[in-house]
């Protein structure tokens, strides 16, 4: 039997990923000292991989497809293919962002007073093309850790560095300049396995139900009675796909409404619908929606 060689994200992504392919319907299980997860799907085959090293690993062919940020396909320029683009990341589905950071009262103000400065990075490809690109010349420097603390401590003059929220970065005393690249986590592929027949198949598949789990984070099923005389005033106050499902019930007074919402309307959508008359509101959880 053929096998998709998948690379799954070692680190920070790594829990999420898992959770986000159980949303999908594969289970992925760690297993003890081992770069091998288990998946209950006979046609892939998983690996543990840095993030940073996935894209070397998918061009060269050693893995068909796999799960990384958009920032390491950039940062080694990796020859792969981005199939989908998959929102999420270790603590939320928002994308997180590489900033430059200097301390609190450096006289850096913008990109260009950079000018001669040593900069520390995990990133340094792409921040010294970045600094090219703007007539920048800079000493730009592999930091192995602990990027933010060269700056406390005086080491470099800033740092490229990873964040979500920013609050770490402040509460260590830093100050961050400007955004250097917005990044989120794509699926990418191999460009030789794409052209096989079965591999591009089994990554589609991948892709669809994948995605299908993101969207379905941010949407419920709202399920609901509704007297026939105020549908009308229900319904307008429906988003929907395409328009709310709406079903004759046994009683010809009352009819089923069922609509497809995002999560964060449903707080202050639920008692407009009250108050226009809608009775046995259901709120249900949705697992994918394609």
């Amino acid at each position: 039997m053929p096998q998709l060689k998948l690379g799954i994200p070692k680190g920070s992504l790594e829990r999420s990923t898992i959770e986000l392919f159980a949303q999908a319907g594969w289970t992925i299980t760690p297993r003890s000292r081992n770069y091998f997860p288990a998946i209950d799907d006979p046609e892939i085959a998983c690996a543990l991989v840095r993030s940073q090293e996935m894209g070397p690993y998918v061009t060269a062919g050693t893995l068909d497809a796999g799960l990384t940020g958009i920032d390491w396909v950039m940062e080694t320029e990796a020859d792969v293919e981005v199939v989908d683009d998959l929102v999420y990341s270790k603590a939320s589905d928002q994308p997180a962002r590489w900033v430059l950071v200097v301390d609190r009262d450096s006289p850096v103000q913008r990109i260009e007073d950079l000018q001669g400065k040593k900069i520390a990075t995990e990133l340094v490809g792409f921040t010294r093309r970045y600094l090219a690109e703007r007539g920048v010349a800079a000493d730009v420097q592999f930091s192995w850790g602990a990027t933010e603390a060269k700056v406390v401590e005086g080491m470099v003059d800033a740092a490229v560095e990873i964040t979500e929220t920013g609050s770490t970065i402040r509460a260590h005393g830093l100050r961050i300049v400007c955004d250097l690249l917005h990044t989120h986590t794509v699926l990418i592929a191999n460009r030789d396995a794409l052209a096989d027949p079965w591999r591009k198949a089994k990554i589609d598949q991948l892709a669809l139900l994948l995605s299908a789990a993101l969207a379905g984070r941010n949407k419920v099923l709202l399920k609901m009675n509704v007297p026939a005389a105020r549908i009308d005033a229900v319904t307008a106050l429906l988003p929907s796909l395409h328009a709310p499902t709406v079903n004759q019930l046994t009683d010809a007074d009352w009819l089923a409404v069922e609509t497809v919402v995002d999560r964060q309307q449903v707080r202050t959508l639920i008692p407009r619908l009250k108050a226009e008359g809608a009775e046995g509101i259901l709120e249900l959880p949705i697992t994918k929606m394609c």
